[in-house]
């Protein structure tokens, strides 16, 4: 079959459920839809060119208005008697009628739309200010006999409105234009993140020859050349030569970090100063860059809890504002002064054009845009808005030992060989049999046999026990390595050995025991060094009023070693990875929010079950499946820079929505007129646009302050 055609789906910032095959406005909201699949391609910004020259046209026209307003304010400006009035209101016509069909004419169509789709939005209280100004004026002055005398002024006229329509529609069309040029800087985070990727690699042939291949061409097992200053094209693994790497684009770390042969390397970082040959492992979306784009991009388009407020509050106000407006109109045409129905008019369109909901509905999706993009350069990856919201309430963090608070590349310390064993023989049955498993501890092993020169031996019957040890069988002989619980389970007495084991616990070590035939014939201590961003990462978190503690499959001597080096606030040792599960319900319902921190596919029901998961570094795939929030580079000062990036998110929605909020619950009264009475203060049609326009604006612009948040 051909390949289909790939489909763009465009969606609302504001409503991420609204998905439609085309670009156009929000059935809910009228904001202009924006692609779902984020690309390197310059933006695309037809809406924004097409609002831009409205608006200079719309400028253009109602300029003129500024002459009848002078006239309004100033009664002895000469232009008051150029001509009469109702040839200026012909003039004022002619004016306003381009600035409000067509200049316009999409604020009214999406005003109409909201009526169709019966979801009333900002643009349902412009659309009807503008229309009711526009359509009053005209009859104002085409059919200005069909007016009782209450709409009448002193000399006999019936006051016209055109400049107040025309200039809604201008300061409308001026607040679209810098809301769409401010909404462009929210993705800039994803679009930076795609350009940092490389058009091209250089790939070796099956002649050795080297080309210069387009990205999408590499396929898995290719082998690549990167030269000195070049960016990685793909994640993979150097096959020759050494370099410095600088991954600061993808983990936020500005120190380049040494890589060699069979060192892992990650697309989009720049190689330094070595010509380095590697073979590409993950291709296209499987990048870890395109993994990032992807988490970031459906990261933006969800909803935070603390949406809900905005959308029960939205979904009543409307509604209420048309209602306050319509009481306004009344209360003016009964009690106000002449010309009554004017007064009445003009404030109920006042009262419709400065309550805006569009900054109540920006508030908290903007914010979590520019976060989650803020995230993404720093190396810190939220899965959702919610993540974001839960995050900033964390009150205890739970972190693993190995790999977290630790190096992760453990080290070979000690071989303490039994009775009539030597350590060398002892150190290579060990390794034979580690030759078979992942963890980081077998590695320590193996590392420390071959820098002694040894040949591990083969290995029949190899089964390793989760959290416990590994058995097999080495040159015919039944071999068991592990730790205490492995002993418990074989029913093997520590006997001799538990003093030197406990020694080396307190030093810092993970003791693993030799069994050999069912009797143990040494034991083994490995140490894995703290590392050196740890101490001043556990300190911030401390600071920030987090509880921090240790769990771990380790010994209790063991942890209690490390944390006594990190201050940590408590320990829970020798605990299986099935068991950490327990740990967190146990401690949430003590009543505390728990954050937990792991890189494993064992560590991924813990994630679940924490109110936030944090996958350490790459990890899993399970893990970052199950994890809120995914660290590029696996260190606590990662987390520190999540919670961080939480809690001025946070703040950030809170002033957001304080601000939209109370800028309604003044602006709405005032303009209905209720400082009349007292001050002879009214709210003109013309401020209550531009406070409108701009209130949409300035909570973006507030949103955008977290690109600037140091971290």
């Amino acid at each position: 079959m051909p390949n289909q055609p790939v489909v763009d789906i465009y969606t609302c910032p504001m409503h991420p459920e609204v998905r439609q095959d085309h670009p156009g406005d929000c059935p809910k909201c009228g904001m202009h839809l924006e692609p779902v699949k984020a690309t390197a391609a310059p933006e695309e910004k037809d809406e924004l060119k097409n609002m831009t020259r409205r608006f200079w046209v719309s400028a253009a026209l109602t300029v003129p208005f500024l002459a009848w307003m002078i006239n309004e304010i100033i009664p002895s400006h000469p232009f008051q008697s150029f001509l009469p009035m109702k040839s200026m209101g012909m003039i004022q016509a002619s004016l306003a009628t381009p600035v409000i069909l067509w200049a316009g004419w999409p604020l009214l169509v999406k005003g109409w739309q909201s009526l169709v789709h019966r979801s009333l939005n900002m643009f349902t209280l412009i659309g009807l200010g503008v229309s009711v100004s526009y359509l009053y004026s005209l009859l104002a002055v085409f059919a200005p006999d069909l007016f009782p005398p209450s709409f009448h002024d002193s000399d006999g006229n019936v006051p016209v409105y055109f400049e107040a329509a025309a200039f809604i529609t201008t300061l409308v069309l001026l607040g679209q234009v810098m809301e769409l040029k401010a909404r462009s800087q929210t993705g800039s985070a994803i679009r930076a993140l795609l350009d940092l990727a490389p058009k091209k690699a250089r790939r070796i042939g099956t002649d050795g020859g080297e080309v210069d291949v387009p990205l999408d061409s590499l396929q898995v097992g290719d082998q690549l050349r990167v030269r000195p200053g070049e960016k990685i094209p793909v994640d993979g693994v150097i096959l020759e030569g050494s370099s410095s790497v600088d991954e600061s684009m993808v983990t936020g770390e500005s120190i380049p970090v040494e890589k060699q042969k069979g060192d892992k390397v990650v697309g989009a970082t720049v190689n330094g100063t070595g010509s380095i040959l590697m073979s590409a492992e993950k291709v296209g979306t499987g990048t870890l860059l395109s993994r990032i784009v992807q988490m970031v991009s459906e990261a933006q388009r969800s909803r935070a809890p603390i949406q809900k407020l905005a959308d029960q509050v939205s979904g009543y106000f409307v509604p209420v504002v048309m209602g306050i407006a319509f009481i306004t109109f009344v209360v003016w045409a009964l009690a106000g002064p002449s010309p009554r129905m004017a007064f009445a008019l003009v404030n109920a369109v006042a009262v419709l054009i400065v309550a805006c909901p569009c900054a109540l509905g920006l508030a908290t999706p903007m914010s979590i845009m520019v976060a989650t993009g803020k995230g993404a350069t720093v190396g810190v990856l939220f899965k959702n808005a919610e993540t974001i919201e839960t995050l900033r309430k964390v009150n205890t963090l739970l972190v693993d030992k190995t790999g977290t608070l630790t190096e992760g590349k453990p080290q070979l310390q000690t071989v303490s060989a039994g009775d009539g064993w030597k350590e060398n023989d002892l150190l290579r049955l060990a390794a034979s049999l580690e030759k078979g498993s992942e963890h980081p501890l077998a590695a320590a092993i193996l590392n420390g046999a071959k820098e002694k020169g040894m040949t591990p031996a083969d290995v029949q019957d190899f089964l390793s026990i989760t959290g416990k040890g590994v058995q097999g069988k080495v040159d015919g002989r039944s071999i068991a390595l592990g730790n205490a619980k492995l002993l418990e389970d074989l029913k093997i007495e520590v006997g001799p050995f538990q003093d030197k084991a406990e020694s080396l616990r307190i030093e810092g070590q993970t003791v693993m025991f030799v069994v050999v035939e069912g009797k143990i014939a040494g034991l083994i201590g490995v140490a894995d060094p703290v590392k050196a961003t740890t101490p001043d990462a556990v300190a911030s978190l401390q600071k920030m009023g987090l509880r921090v503690v240790m769990v771990t499959g380790d010994s209790q001597t063991t942890a209690q070693a490390v944390a006594k080096k990190l201050n940590l606030d408590g320990v829970i040792a020798e605990v299986l990875p099935e068991g950490k599960v327990d740990v967190v319900k146990k401690l949430q319902a003590e009543g505390r929010v728990v954050a937990m921190a792991g890189d494993g596919v064992n560590d991924a029901p813990a994630l679940g079950q924490a109110q936030v998961g944090i996958a350490m570094g790459t990890g899993t795939d399970v893990a970052m499946q199950s994890a809120g929030v995914t660290l590029v580079k696996g260190d606590l000062t990662g987390i520190v820079r999540a919670v961080n990036l939480s809690r001025h998110a946070m703040a950030n929605i809170r002033q957001n929505l304080f601000f939209a909020l109370i800028y309604n619950a003044l602006g709405v009264p005032i303009a209905a007129g209720v400082l009349y009475p007292f001050f002879g203060i009214l709210l003109s049609p013309i401020l209550a646009g531009a406070a409108m326009s701009f209130s949409s604006v300035s909570v973006i612009l507030n949103s955008l302050r977290i690109k600037n948040v140091r971290l």
